[in-house]
Order: structure tokens, then C-alpha cells, then sequence
């Protein structure tokens, strides 16, 4: 393994080693010094390589986003990156701008209680995430809809009005200035690192079982944009 490959969690330690970033962490410490450079993202063992937020409703009580306005909607807390801040930053990204404070929308204290707040009732769509795959592949079960399914709805009365775009999980990155060649070489010995060692790799990526896939700037562009949200919203306060 590379003497200088640190896991790291924080942005701040960056600047002369590699880090294992946040999706957001890594877009503030981008935005804030163009410094550093995504070289993989982890994958899960059923293929997700991120999530995207969704819009559910209940036996179609919401048929579009138009519809929003006249309608209970449910989302967690602003500080949940799924429930909340993926949401707002994906509509945003698809020229729909809701503000947190909407009066459709209600933040309940947590997701489970946003969840029990459609099971119950009590709403008629709530903003929440699933797995997502790379393009053309199916999505594997799991997030909100699974969790809904769980506490007794069926799969067959819900449906998705919305969906957001992907928010891959946080990369191992690296100084932007490093020699290319070096950066070429890190990436082969990440995305190799699950069948070379496997013992190796769950010390590096203990959340994610799937080894590494190559990733890119583009793809936390809505990690940016969560970014962004977030500091507007600091600005107001």
C-alpha cells in the first residue's frame, strides 16, 4: 500500500496526502482551494454507487411536482443529506426551486418519523433516497422504499413522481498537482485493492463492500450544489 495513502474523514489534512472524503466534504474543500482531485468511489456489494433523492406518494395523492403545492409533503430534518438537502439541491438542479420553509412542506424530527408520518397518514408524499447503479443497471432494494415496505405499506401503493440525479459516494482523492503518473498509478491499486486484498480494503473502506470504481469531478456536481444550499442557508441565519 502507499506510504502516503491517510484515511481521512476531514477536508483539512489534504493538502499533502490522500483522503478518504464525504461526497460534500469533498466539493467544499474543492470549491474552497481547487486542490484537490477524486480518483475512485467506493461501490456497494449489490452495485450502488451512490443514492438520489425520490419523491414518494401514496396510492397517487401526488401525480407531479406541480402538484406539490396543494398536498402534505414530509421531509426530514434540513440536515439529513438524503432526506432533505439532496432533495432541494436536486429539484433545484432540475429548475424547480422549493424553499425549506414551503408551506406544503413539513420537516418532521427525524426520517423514521417522517415515514411513519406517510404509513400513518398523515401525508400524502415524502422526500427520501434509494440506491442508486450505474446507468442501464437496475437498482438494488433498499432506502426509503424498502424501509416503507417494512413497516407495512406494499410496494404496489407507492410510487415514485420523482427522482434526483446522483449523489456518488465520497471519494479517496488526492492533491490535483500530484505527477500524473502517480495519480494513474493510485487509481490501478484502489480499483484493484478488493480482489488484491481484501484485508486491505476493509480497513480502507469499511462502509462499502463493492471495491472501487473510478470517479470524477462530475460526479459530485450535486454535492456542490448541497454545498451551496448550505451556505446560503448559513448566510440567512
Amino acid at each position: 500500500m502507499p506510504r502516503l495513502y491517510v484515511v481521512d474523514r476531514g477536508a483539512g489534512q489534504c493538502a499533502d496526502r490522500i483522503c478518504n472524503l464525504s461526497a460534500t466534504a469533498y466539493a467544499a474543500a474543492s470549491e474552497r482551494c481547487g486542490c484537490v482531485e477524486p480518483l475512485a468511489a467506493p461501490l456497494d456489494s449489490g452495485g450502488a454507487i451512490g443514492i438520489r433523492s425520490v419523491l414518494l406518494t401514496r396510492d397517487g395523492r401526488v401525480p407531479d411536482l406541480m402538484a406539490m403545492a396543494v398536498h402534505r409533503v414530509v421531509m426530514a430534518p434540513f440536515d439529513s443529506v438524503g432526506g432533505a438537502l439532496l432533495p432541494l439541491a436536486g429539484l433545484a438542479a432540475d429548475g424547480v426551486n422549493v424553499a425549506e420553509d414551503a408551506p406544503f412542506l413539513t420537516h418532521a424530527n427525524s426520517a423514521a418519523a417522517a415515514e411513519a408520518m406517510l404509513v400513518e397518514g398523515e401525508a400524502d408524499a415524502i422526500f427520501g433516497w434509494i440506491p442508486a447503479v450505474a446507468e442501464g443497471r437496475p437498482n438494488p432494494p433498499g432506502g426509503t422504499v424498502a424501509r416503507l415496505e417494512a413497516a407495512g405499506l406494499s410496494k404496489s401503493s407507492l410510487q415514485v413522481v420523482w427522482t434526483s440525479g446522483l449523489l456518488r459516494y465520497g471519494p479517496h482523492t488526492v492533491r490535483s498537482d500530484l505527477d500524473p503518473e502517480a495519480k494513474r498509478r493510485l487509481t490501478v491499486f484502489l480499483t484493484n485493492l478488493r480482489s488484491a486484498a481484501p484485508d486491505i480494503y476493509d480497513l480502507l473502506e469499511p462502509r462499502h463492500s463493492g471495491g472501487f470504481a473510478v470517479a470524477g469531478p462530475r460526479d459530485y456536481v450535486l454535492a456542490a450544489a448541497i454545498v451551496h444550499l448550505i451556505s446560503a442557508r448559513g448566510h440567512k441565519q
